[in-house]
């Protein structure tokens, strides 16, 4: 049932760690999965250091044919998903900055398909439907944040609670993380995707708030129970 999945980068991070991590988070598959991250929050010590790399390896990833083993993006889902798209970056160059792209490619033979570049949006309004809706598209915002807790209230604002990330090297920082964060999935310190990858069999997969309906995993050791009926049995001789 979708989320606006976030990942907190802390100024203890590993910074290479953390920006392959949003980066895989935010643009594997196209943006295009409930649990993609679509909402970045850096400490504001790194956050302009976190955000110059992840623009430079953004603007590395490449956008084609899925077929192709180099191709990092292929096409977005549908045409409805195509003018959401341009939506949402028409709204963010108007209410914010577009860091790193914004455009849709319409030259050569992905001028014939639904191809739209990963696009990072800083300096965004709190408030901005940018933050609160959920779009399945490749576009992520980074937001600068000086207070963990502040950082993590922010992270549970909006009304959805499936996935969430942190890259912090300190324990005490991802403990605090674990216990007030409100989702159901939750990573520290993910290189192959901060908010995305659940492991089948190993991590039961539940969204809390309006990503999910029970708080059960699915997988998990309490998933099949809602598909049971419970009859209590006596037999008196």
């Amino acid at each position: 049932m979708g989320g606006k999945n976030a990942t907190i980068v802390s100024d203890k991070a590993d910074l290479g760690k953390a920006v392959e991590g949003v980066m895989r988070g935010a643009f594997g598959f196209g943006g295009q999965k409930c649990s993609a991250c679509s909402r970045a929050y850096v400490h504001e010590k790194i956050k302009d250091e976190f955000l110059g790399q992840l623009v430079l390896k953004t603007a590395e990833l490449k956008l084609g044919d899925p077929t192709e083993r180099t191709t990092f993006l292929g096409p977005l889902i549908n045409e409805n998903a195509y003018k959401n798209y341009q939506s949402f970056v028409d709204k963010a160059s108007r209410e914010a900055r577009i860091a790193c792209g914004g455009r849709v490619a319409i030259s050569g033979s992905m001028g014939k398909g639904y191809f739209a570049e990963p696009t990072v949006v800083v300096d965004v309004p709190k408030q901005s439907s940018l933050i609160k809706t959920e779009m399945f598209v490749p576009i992520l915002t980074v937001e600068s944040y000086s207070d963990l807790e502040d950082a993590i209230r922010r992270v549970n604002d909006v009304e959805y609670g499936l996935t969430s990330g942190i890259f912090s090297g300190d324990k005490e920082e991802i403990s605090e993380f674990f216990a007030k964060v409100n989702a159901g999935v939750v990573y520290a310190n993910r290189v192959s995707g901060s908010t995305t990858g659940a492991m089948v069999g190993d991590q039961p997969f539940v969204g809390w708030k309006k990503s999910g309906s029970t708080g059960k995993g699915a997988g998990g050791s309490y998933y099949l129970q809602q598909f049971l009926h419970e009859q209590s049995q006596t037999e008196y001789a």
